[in-house]
C-alpha cells in the first residue's frame, strides 16, 4: 500500500530531512513511526500526503508512483487518506456532528449520505451520543476520538496519525491505539507517528525508526 524506495529529500535551505529511505507497508497493516524531533516522521508523512515531493527516490500509494500525480490530481490523491492530529484541530464553534462532517461537506455529498456516514463514524468511536455536543464540553479523550472519527468518515484507504495520543494519560492512550487497530482490522493501513515508545512496544506491531532522516530499523523485510 506504501512503498519508499531509496527516498531522500532536501530542502531549499540545504537540510536534509530524509536520507535513502527504503521500506514497504502492506494494506491494512498497522505500523509505527518513531524517532527523535527533527528526525523526518513529519516529512516522510509529508510526502505520502503529497504536501511535499523527494527530492530523489520513489515513493508509491496504492500502486501508483506519485511522480506522476499531477497537482490538479493531489487532492482526488489526499481523499484516500485520512489525518489525525495531536492537537485535534476542531472547529470550537461548531459541535461534533458538523466537525465530523465537514470532510464530507466539503466533497459534496448528499446530507442524507453525510447523516449516514457521520453517525457510523462516530459510532464507530463510542460517541454516537455526543453528536450534538459543541468541543468544549469534551474531555481530551473525547476530542481526538472526534478527530478520529473525522479522518474516518471518508472512508480512506490510509490513516495517518501524528502523535495522537501525545496529549493524553496513559489509559486514554492505550484506548485511542485500540481504536487504530480496530481500524486495521478492517482493511485501513495505519501509520502513527508517535514519541511513547513504553505504549507502542506493547502493542507488538512493527516501528520504523528514523535518526537523522536515515532509517534504522524497520525497514525492507
Amino acid at each position: 500500500m506504501i512503498s519508499f524506495e531509496r527516498v531522500s529529500k532536501r530542502y531549499p535551505e540545504g537540510h536534509d530531512a530524509l536520507r535513502e529511505v527504503s521500506f514497504d507497508i502492506a494494506r491494512d497493516d498497522l505500523v509505527f513511526l518513531t524517532g527523535h524531533s527533527g528526525a523526518g516522521k513529519s516529512t516522510l508523512m509529508r510526502l505520502i500526503m503529497l504536501m511535499d515531493r523527494p527530492t530523489r527516490g520513489k515513493v508509491v500509494v496504492d500502486g501508483r508512483d506519485l511522480s506522476t500525480v499531477s497537482n490538479r490530481r493531489i487532492p482526488g490523491h489526499r481523499r484516500q487518506i485520512g489525518v489525525v492530529f495531536q492537537n485535534h484541530q476542531l472547529l470550537f464553534d461548531r459541535n461534533v456532528f458538523d466537525n465530523v462532517a465537514l470532510p464530507l461537506v466539503i466533497s459534496g455529498y448528499d446530507h442524507r449520505e453525510v447523516g449516514r456516514r457521520v453517525r457510523a463514524a462516530l459510532d464507530k468511536v463510542g460517541l454516537l451520543k455526543r453528536e450534538r455536543a459543541m468541543p468544549v464540553t469534551l474531555s481530551g479523550g473525547e476530542q481526538q476520538r472526534v478527530g478520529i472519527a473525522r479522518a474516518v468518515v471518508g472512508r480512506p484507504k490510509i490513516l495517518l496519525a501524528d502523535e495522537p495520543t501525545g496529549n493524553l494519560d496513559p489509559e486514554l492512550s492505550a484506548e485511542i491505539m485500540q481504536l487504530f487497530e480496530s481500524f486495521s482490522q478492517v482493511g485501513v493501513t495505519v501509520l502513527i507517528a508517535s514519541h511513547d515508545l513504553a505504549l507502542i512496544s506493547r502493542l507488538r506491531h512493527r516501528i520504523l525508526t528514523l535518526r537523522e532522516g536515515r532509517l534504522v530499523t524497520g525497514g525492507l523485510l
